[in-house]
């Protein structure tokens, strides 16, 4: 009878031990090479490439089916700067279509990111239910990194790939809850490449930042911009050379979640609603952006 794959015996990474040579290891058990020991024992991303890297941002204001997103162009503005500012190779595309938007990540990824410490993505568009909106026609959310994970673009492998995608997520609202108390003292005052050879899980390094819960509304203001892109961007402006990435995008919820509510008079469902930024992060380390 097969064996379930949780039912087989996988040991955790450690030196073969003396007494039992790796030939007679259990079946499923992993004995790893002292490469993939030294991995481990790295804590941060190698950042001492010649380039920051590339970020790319796709900015959808205008739709065939006549939708428009006013705002947007704000939020493309700010967030260039930042990452101008932070070294990136920051290139913006506006209102592309499904087929123009994929050729263009199939372009990037085959590009040579050897001397790059770092991949980001920003997609500013609709979206609903893991779908987002080309200027066109809907695609699967998931095209935007697969691209870039796994062996598809080599000269990033264990490198880190962030995405961040300002989009609704759904039709949900988040009326929030009321915090009766809150401690003064937990509140913000907000006004190497190496040549070592180890095997990593296809989906290693990457790290997915959406501007909404599953299922919900992603507010935007058509003056202002959206909440999630202006609050990454003034966290990037304050702290990115100070916090690491994950402490700075705790930030960044934290602004969303406690700063902004929905303000639309007369409209008892969208009036004073809330969002929550969600981080999906498969980075194996801790990331910091020096300056150059």
């Amino acid at each position: 009878m097969d064996t379930a794959p949780d039912e087989i015996d996988v040991k955790p990474f450690s030196s073969p031990s003396p007494t039992e040579p790796p030939a007679r290891a259990h079946r499923g058990s992993v004995v790893s090479s002292p490469h993939a020991l030294a991995a481990v024992q790295e804590e941060n991303y190698d950042t001492s490439h010649r380039n920051r890297g590339t970020a790319l941002i796709f900015n959808h204001v205008n739709f065939e089916s006549n939708a428009k997103r006013e705002g947007s162009n704000k939020d493309r503005d700010e967030i260039k700067k930042e990452l101008l500012q932070l070294g990136f190779d920051a290139r913006v595309f506006n209102d592309l279509k499904k087929q123009e938007l994929l050729a263009k990540l199939d372009e990037v990824a085959k590009e040579d990111h050897t001397e790059s410490d770092c991949f980001v993505l920003v997609m500013m568009t609709h979206g609903q239910d893991g779908s987002l909106y080309a200027a066109d026609k809907q695609y699967q959310i998931a095209e935007l990194w697969e691209p870039f994970v796994g062996d598809a673009c080599k000269t990033l492998i264990g490198k880190p790939k962030l995405f961040f995608v300002q989009a609704c997520r759904g039709t949900k609202f988040d009326k929030g809850v009321k915090l009766t108390k809150i401690a003064t003292d937990t509140v913000d005052a907000l006004s190497s490449s190496s040549q070592r050879t180890c095997v990593i899980p296809t989906m290693a390094d990457v790290l997915v930042m959406y501007s909404a819960f599953d299922g919900h509304y992603s507010w935007r203001n058509p003056t202002h911009g959206s909440w999630f892109i202006q609050s990454l961007s003034i966290e990037l402006n304050q702290h990115a050379h100070r916090k690491e990435l994950l402490q700075l995008l705790t930030s960044v919820s934290r602004r969303v979640a406690y700063l902004y509510e929905s303000n639309v008079p007369g409209n008892e469902q969208m009036d004073g609603k809330k969002q929550m930024p969600c981080v999906v992060s498969m980075l194996t380390k801790a990331l910091y952006f020096p300056r150059k």
